[in-house]
């Protein structure tokens, strides 16, 4: 955990969202973190489809002190109680000192967008919180049909969407199925969200540090990418992915021409927010000296600014973009980025 003086963003309080979808294994993954960890202390809030909460008389057992554990019960978070998220986040705010980071379960229907942009644009939620990761459990036993699912009018499934949003996945209940089978799930989930870290397991029970306290749902995360996440492997493998949802990752060397870009996005962002669920971009414009920009987005909610590091003496100046969403045209994309390149005899 950061030190309180090192940057306002530290001291907020981290919020970690666990999707999947129901069965998957939600609930055991809370249960053992609150039973196998006390290096934090940790609020749970806890979401239920449905008039009754199952699920928290098993959670409340493993709590060291069963009044924190909040329960709402009413719908899911991200649709019919996204009013209450933010009365409950708005009064455990006053004790939020208390806890090291807040877990937020939600229902096996949920999709995580909403929740992400209540808490950074509501300001009594960004004045206090921030989204660390979001973790999507996965049944690797289940997950293909869950994926396979037909939605009427081309609509993207849940399951889709939750793979699609994450920052990490729990490829969960590998006991279940083959080494094969597991492998081109794998593979699978890859083609949909190639810039999620898989981590697999058995009953929920994944390494702690692999999922909390990482700050991965920032800005900045993009620079940790492997290089070759942003090479095109159709054109090495050629292969043609299938899936509705997928991740296309960009990079060309030179300066943005700010205008150029700022139009591109908008336009993109107004034409096709509900098929971009994750954008992500590391950028060096024309006239900003050393100053490396990062973004993050998720729809048309974008976050902008200054890398914490400038671009170095030596360092070539390589744009990076990160596109996951539904129905992507990477030539599309590519040409569109490209074409906001500054270029001198454009200057005026």
């Amino acid at each position: 955990m950061a030190d309180e003086d090192d940057t306002t963003n530290a001291d907020l309080t981290p919020i970690t969202v666990v999707t999947g979808f129901l069965g998957a294994g939600k609930t055991t993954l809370v249960n053992y973190i609150l039973k196998e960890q006390r290096q934090w202390k940790i609020a749970v809030l806890e979401n239920e489809f449905g008039e009754v909460a199952i699920d928290d008389g098993l959670v409340a057992e493993s709590m060291d002190a069963p009044e924190d554990l909040i329960t709402m019960d009413n719908g899911c978070v991200c649709c019919s109680v996204r009013g209450d998220l933010i009365r409950t986040l708005g009064q455990l705010s006053k004790r939020r000192k208390d806890f090291d980071a807040i877990l937020l379960e939600t229902t096996g229907l949920a999709d995580p967008a909403p929740i992400v942009y209540t808490i950074q644009t509501n300001p009594k939620m960004s004045d206090n919180y921030k989204i660390d990761s979001i973790v999507c459990l996965a049944d690797a036993k289940h997950l293909n049909l869950h994926l396979d699912e037909k939605k009427p009018d081309g609509a993207v499934n849940e399951a889709l969407q939750q793979v699609a949003f994450a920052d990490k996945i729990l490829l969960n209940k590998i006991d279940l199925v083959t080494p094969e089978y597991k492998d081109a799930l794998k593979e699978r989930i890859r083609g949909i969200n190639k810039f999620a870290t898989v981590i697999e397991t058995e009953r929920s029970r994944a390494p702690l540090d692999k999922i909390l306290g990482l700050n991965s749902f920032n800005m900045e995360s993009i620079l940790d990418y492997d290089p070759d996440f942003f090479d095109d492997e159709s054109e090495k493998k050629k292969v043609h992915n299938l899936e509705l949802v997928q991740s296309v990752g960009l990079k060309f060397e030179g300066d943005l021409h700010a205008q150029w870009f700022n139009m591109f996005m908008m336009d993109l962002l107004k034409e096709r927010a509900a098929d971009m669920y994750r954008t992500k971009g590391l950028l060096s414009f024309h006239g900003q000296g050393d100053t490396k920009f990062v973004f993050q987005g998720v729809h048309e909610q974008i976050n902008f600014g200054p890398a914490q590091l400038p671009w170095g003496k030596d360092e070539k100046r390589i744009n990076k973009f990160v596109f996951i969403g539904k129905n992507l045209d990477r030539k599309e994309l590519t040409k569109g980025l490209m074409e906001c390149l500054y270029i001198e005899e454009d200057a005026n």
